[in-house]
């Protein structure tokens, strides 16, 4: 009797611990995501307002600084976007229609070995630099 139920449970834990396991996941209307790359919407910029001029420039200032960091530009065409990590896990993440001149000029950091970082534009380079590191 313990043979059979040792062989039944080590058969049980061999199939949880299946990593290999497929997902049947329809990834249509997503912009799927899966190397090192930043995300911006492909949003025609409007300037002659200050406010709106120094939030495009930090927009390049920061973009600018990604590059030299290895990310690659990515322009959602979609509004959902799965980012996939290196250990299979997936993020999913709706962009609503943007309100303001800061949210359509929205900048995702993805790293495929952390989660998505939303880059706040009104701050300087330090939050990129901890999540480069």
């Amino acid at each position: 009797m313990k043979p059979v139920l040792f062989i039944l449970s080590a058969f049980a834990f061999c199939v949880a611990c299946n990593q290999t396991r497929t997902r049947e996941t329809d990834t249509s209307n997503y912009d799927v995501i899966t190397e090192k790359s930043y995300v911006v919407r492909n949003v025609k910029p409007v300037s002659g307002d200050p406010k709106v001029d120094s939030i495009l420039q930090r927009k390049q200032e920061l973009t600018g600084y990604l590059e030299r960091h290895g990310f690659v530009r990515h322009v959602a065409t979609k509004d959902s976007i799965v980012f996939r990590r290196n250990n299979r896990q997936e993020v999913v993440i709706e962009l609503p229609v943007p309100s303001t001149t800061a949210e359509a000029n929205l900048i995702i950091a993805f790293d495929p070995m952390k989660n998505p970082l939303f880059i706040n534009l009104k701050k300087d380079t330090t939050q990129v630099e901890q999540y480069i590191k």
